[in-house]
Order: structure tokens, then C-alpha cells, then sequence
């Protein structure tokens, strides 16, 4: 009998909504440098085609020193795109994080 090769779980999905106004993007899982071009890539596009862009990231469980990067740079992009990034249902230790980077002041709101 052979094993049955599973197939590996991704590190971070994305699913993606439009509500009202916004478009929404739950993130799950592990925001790293494997993950961080997928939320970037996807981010990205949607910023161009919609005023609100939200990230829901309740189910987000660790973030390293790039996945801080991508949300600074966008944060930096939806500036320049004239697109409001908001971030939504921060876990306490990202919420930590934040605040201990000095990253609060630009996700204010959020």
C-alpha cells in the first residue's frame, strides 16, 4: 500500500468579498516572507479598482518582520492610489506588535 501524498496546507489564505462600499480580504494563517507576495500581489490589484480595501485579519496567527513590510508598503501604496486600507478584528498579540513597532499611528482606525 502506498501513502497518499496530502497536499500542504497553505501558509496564508486569502478569501475575498464585496460588501458595501469596501471590498473585504480575510486573511488566515501566517502573514511571512513565503506568504507576504501573495497578500501584496492580491492587495495590490484591488486597491486599483476600489476606493475601501479592508483587511480582516482575526484569523491571522503570526506575522513576521515581512509581513510587517508589505502592510507598511500597503499602506504606503493605497496613499498613492488614493484607496483607504483599513485593518479589521486585530488579534491582541498583532495589536502588541503594532503598537511596539510604532506602526499604530498609521492603522488608526482600523
Amino acid at each position: 500500500m502506498s501513502a497518499n501524498p496530502l497536499s500542504p496546507t497553505p501558509e496564508l489564505t486569502l478569501r475575498t468579498e464585496k460588501t458595501s462600499g469596501e471590498m473585504l480580504v480575510r486573511c488566515g494563517g501566517k502573514i511571512t516572507s513565503d506568504s507576504s507576495s501573495l497578500l501584496k500581489a492580491t492587495v495590490t490589484s484591488l486597491m486599483l479598482e476600489n476606493r475601501i480595501v479592508v483587511l480582516d485579519l482575526g484569523e491571522v496567527s503570526y506575522v513576521d518582520s515581512s509581513g510587517l513590510g508589505v502592510l507598511v508598503g500597503l499602506y504606503i501604496s493605497s496613499r498613492r492610489t488614493s484607496c483607504s486600507l483599513k485593518l479589521r478584528n486585530l488579534t491582541d498579540r498583532l495589536k502588541a506588535l503594532l503598537h511596539l513597532t510604532r506602526l499604530t499611528q498609521f492603522f488608526e482606525g482600523s
